[in-house]
C-alpha cells in the first residue's frame, strides 16, 4: 500500500561553481582592458555574473553545461522581470565575459553567450537624449556662483575674485566642464592634480574613460577658474599632489576624500533642482544630460561631427550623430515648410 501522506522531493542539485568563478577571478585581473580594468569595470562585471550564477543555481543548471538555448533562457527570464534591452545588453556581455575567462583557462571549448543579443529596442534613440537649451544652459552656470567681486582678470575682461568660497570654484568648475566639455560623471570622478594639462597659456584635462584617455581643452574662463580653485585648494591646506584628487568632499562627513560620482550627481541636482531645471513637463534632467547638452549645443554652434566626437570621446561617430539628429529634428521639422496656416 502505498502511504499518500508522503510528500515527494525533488533530489536537491549541488553546483559547485568555485573552479569557474576562480578563473573568472583572474581574467577580470590580468586579462580584461589588458589588466588594467577600472574598479568600476570589476564590480559590474562581478554583479552581473553573481546574478547569473544565483540564476543557474536556482534552476539547477550547471554553468559549464550551458548551451545557447540556455543563454536566451536567460535573456527571456531578464526581459520577463522588466530589465530594459540596455540592461540586458551589460549583463550578456558579462556573461559572455565569464565564458571567456573558462575558455581562456581551458574549462571549455566554446562560449554559448557569443552572438545572443539582447532585445530589440523599440523606443526611439534620440528620446532618451535629454539637454539643456542654450538659454537654460546659461542660467544654470550663472546660478552656480555669483563672482562679480573684483579679483584676477578673466580673458573675456570679466574678474574671477580668488576670495571666493572653495565649494564655490569647485562647484562653478564642475558645473562648467561638464555642461560645456561634455565629460563624464565617471571622468569627473577620477581627476586627478596631475590630469590637468598645460600647453603654454591653455589649460585642459586629462580625463579616463572606459577604454581609453582624452585631453579635454577647457576654454579661457574655465582654464581661469580652475586655477582659482587650485590656489585656493592649497591655501587651505588641502594635499596638492600628483595623484590627489582634483574634485573633493567639502562636507564634514569625509571632507578631503574624492567627491563620489553619486556626491557629482548631488551637486548637479542641486543647481538643476535652485534653477527649476531638473523636472519639466515631459523633461527631467540629470547629470547626464550635461553631457548630451555639450554635444547637442556645439553642434548647433557649428561645430563638425568630428570635432564633437573627440571632445565627448565617442568610440562609434554614430554615437555622435544622434545629437545632430535631435538637434536636426527640432529646427528642421519638415512640417515647417508645408506652410498651412492653422490658426
Amino acid at each position: 500500500m502505498v502511504n499518500t501522506t508522503e510528500q515527494q522531493t525533488e533530489p536537491v542539485v549541488e553546483i559547485n561553481c568555485d573552479e569557474l568563478i576562480g578563473v573568472f577571478t583572474n581574467f577580470l585581473q590580468f586579462d580584461v582592458a589588458n589588466g588594467s580594468a577600472s574598479g568600476d569595470t570589476i564590480v559590474t562585471y562581478w554583479t552581473q555574473v553573481k546574478q547569473y550564477l544565483e540564476w543557474c543555481r536556482e534552476s539547477k543548471l550547471d554553468p559549464r553545461a550551458a548551451t545557447r538555448e540556455t543563454i536566451k533562457i536567460y535573456r527571456w527570464w531578464l526581459l520577463e522581470r522588466g530589465y530594459k534591452s540596455k540592461t540586458i545588453a551589460i549583463k550578456l556581455t558579462a556573461v559572455s565575459r565569464l565564458y571567456d575567462a573558462a575558455m581562456e583557462y581551458g574549462l571549455m571549448g566554446s562560449n554559448p553567450a557569443w552572438g545572443i543579443k539582447p532585445p530589440s529596442e523599440s523606443i526611439d534613440p534620440a528620446a532618451r537624449i535629454t539637454y539643456l537649451e542654450q538659454g537654460e544652459a546659461t542660467v544654470l552656470l550663472q546660478a552656480v556662483a555669483q563672482s562679480l567681486c573684483a579679483g584676477r582678470r578673466c580673458a573675456n575682461g570679466t574678474s574671477l575674485d580668488p576670495r571666493l568660497p572653495l565649494k564655490t570654484l569647485r562647484d562653478k568648475l564642475l558645473m562648467g566642464v561638464m555642461t560645456l566639455e561634455g565629460t563624464r560623471t565617471v571622468e569627473m570622478h577620477r581627476l586627478n592634480i596631475g590630469d590637468v594639462v598645460r600647453q603654454g597659456q591653455k589649460v585642459g584635462l586629462k580625463v579616463s574613460s572606459k577604454r581609453h584617455t582624452r585631453v579635454v581643452p577647457l576654454t579661457p574662463q574655465l582654464g581661469e577658474i580652475i586655477e582659482g580653485y587650485l590656489t585656493t585648494l592649497r591655501g587651505a591646506g588641502f594635499d596638492c599632489m600628483v595623484d590627489s584628487p582634483l574634485l573633493i568632499n567639502l562636507s564634514n562627513y569625509g571632507r578631503g576624500e574624492r567627491l563620489s560620482r553619486r556626491g557629482i550627481r548631488q551637486v548637479v541636482d542641486k543647481y538643476l533642482q535652485a534653477t527649476n531645471l531638473k523636472y519639466m513637463e515631459g523633461r527631467t534632467l540629470s547629470a547626464h544630460s550635461l553631457r548630451h547638452t555639450a554635444g547637442t549645443l556645439a553642434l548647433r554652434n557649428g561645430a563638425s561631427l568630428r570635432q564633437v566626437q573627440d571632445l565627448l570621446g565617442h568610440a562609434d561617430p554614430r554615437t555622435t550623430a544622434i545629437y545632430a539628429h535631435v538637434g536636426d529634428r527640432w529646427e528642421n521639422n519638415p512640417a515647417l515648410k508645408v506652410g498651412i496656416d492653422l490658426l
